[in-house]
């Protein structure tokens, strides 16, 4: 051991601030802030090897490009997420701050400032953990802001865990096209959707607060991407209030259509279940459920939200101020604001061979009363809405629960908790 330290404190990288050391052949690569930190922290992302820490000191990590990890097995870890920052206010190259696409990949303990683009993207990868991490553009909600906060896309087993984002443009906390995702104890303010699961299979949202975004926590499926039919997700134990930050999206962004107030989505999705949840000050809607808004041609996609179960909610003050096109009047047919729970009431589509589809929707509702706008034909725009109001949907049915999602034991608890109680 000594000789092998005596060895790497010859090496000229030492000089540039990059420290090695090893124990039972695994290496802590230390990088610490000032002069040339963009090219002594790529070169150690560059270096690791499986089993490998790049540890980073306090301080701010001015950087002007994407960070990049491709190798495996690598942890990267900072003195803390207000004690270690990466800046990336003078940015000029790189879609994102940091991308990661090697498996088994943790980050941990750090920040993330005003990226160009996303703030960490894993993309492609089979195992990755956030944990205690920021990600923040500074100067507040603009449409000008990166995207995402947190973005792992295309991959499969994810945890994102006690992490905080706020600021972004499109979601917070954004995972797409993945499988076997947790995400849990973490916070979004100040973003346009705090958290969005988009086109995934098993995921379990629990313990979160989403507050001061557009719209709370979002369950969406969309048409023409690799992976769609979302399914199978558990979003429980959240405190989803007081979304009321105008909508910044840019204009064509899917999250723009999300009206400003909005608590739990979900659209275009199937098993999914919210539960114990404290949903309150949202001024659109506590709940809002909806087929996919636009027209599309994809002839594999499904655009209605079925097998969608909540109770055991606590629904407070939501739905007093609508802000989606022809809210207002409709909350005023409804004796001044909207039931805790929306739903467009939508039933079928229009096939690809032009016939109507033949899906059987089936939802459970059980927080209190329920408007349903009947529009029956996804489509039909909502000026030929006829709403009916009733204590509850479904009661009769019994749809069972996702089971709770489990990680490989390296990543953390194997399991995240919640009982569906269904």
């Amino acid at each position: 051991m000594s000789h092998l330290l005596r060895t790497t404190a010859l090496l000229p990288v030492l000089a540039a601030g990059l420290v090695w050391t090893t124990a039972a052949q695994a290496r802590t690569l230390q990088v610490e802030a000032g002069a040339d930190a963009q090219e002594r922290l790529q070169t150690a992302l560059i270096d690791a090897r499986a089993g490998d820490v790049v540890r980073l000191g306090p301080g701010r990590f001015d950087l002007a490009d994407s960070l990049s990890l491709d190798q495996p097995g690598v942890t990267v870890t900072g003195a803390g997420p207000d004690r270690t920052v990466l800046a990336f206010d003078h940015q000029t190259a790189g879609a994102d701050g940091f991308l990661i696409t090697g498996d088994h990949a943790v980050v941990e303990g750090l920040a993330v400032e005003n990226a160009k683009g996303n703030g960490i993207k894993a993309k492609g990868v089979d195992g990755i953990v956030f944990r205690n991490l920021r990600v923040e553009w500074t100067g507040g909600p603009k449409e000008t802001n990166g995207a995402y906060g947190v973005y792992p896309v295309s991959s499969k087993h994810v945890l994102i865990d006690r992490v905080r984002v706020s600021g972004a443009s499109d979601a917070g906390i954004y995972v797409g096209q993945s499988q076997e995702i947790v995400v849990r104890d973490s916070e979004a303010s100040f973003n346009v959707a705090g958290i969005e699961i988009e086109n995934c299979y098993h995921a379990d949202v629990h313990d979160n607060l989403s507050t001061h975004n557009a719209g709370g926590i979002l369950v969406f499926d969309l048409p023409g991407l690799p992976q769609m039919g979302g399914h199978g997700i558990r979003v429980f134990h959240n405190r989803v209030v007081d979304n009321d930050t105008p909508n910044f999206a840019p204009k064509g962004n899917i999250v723009a259509a999300v009206p400003t107030g909005t608590g739990l989505m979900v659209m275009a999705n199937r098993d999914v279940h919210l539960f114990d949840n404290v949903v309150d000050g949202n001024a659109s809607a506590g709940i809002l459920l909806v087929a996919y808004l636009n027209a599309f041609k994809d002839p594999t996609y499904n655009p209605l939200p079925r097998d969608v179960s909540s109770h055991d909610n606590h629904l407070g003050h939501n739905g007093f101020a609508p802000k989606f096109d022809g809210g207002p009047i409709l909350a005023k047919i409804l004796g001044g604001s909207i039931p805790p729970t929306f739903w467009d009431g939508v039933t079928r589509y229009r096939q690809a061979d032009g016939a109507d589809s033949t899906d059987v929707v089936r939802l459970s509702l059980l927080d209190g009363p329920v408007v349903n706008l009947q529009l029956r034909l996804q489509g039909t725009p909502v000026t030929s809405a006829n709403p009916a109001v009733t204590p509850s949907l479904g009661a009769e049915l019994k749809l069972p629960a996702p089971p709770p999602v489990e990680l490989p034991g390296w990543m953390g608890d194997r399991r995240s908790s919640g009982s569906s109680g269904r």
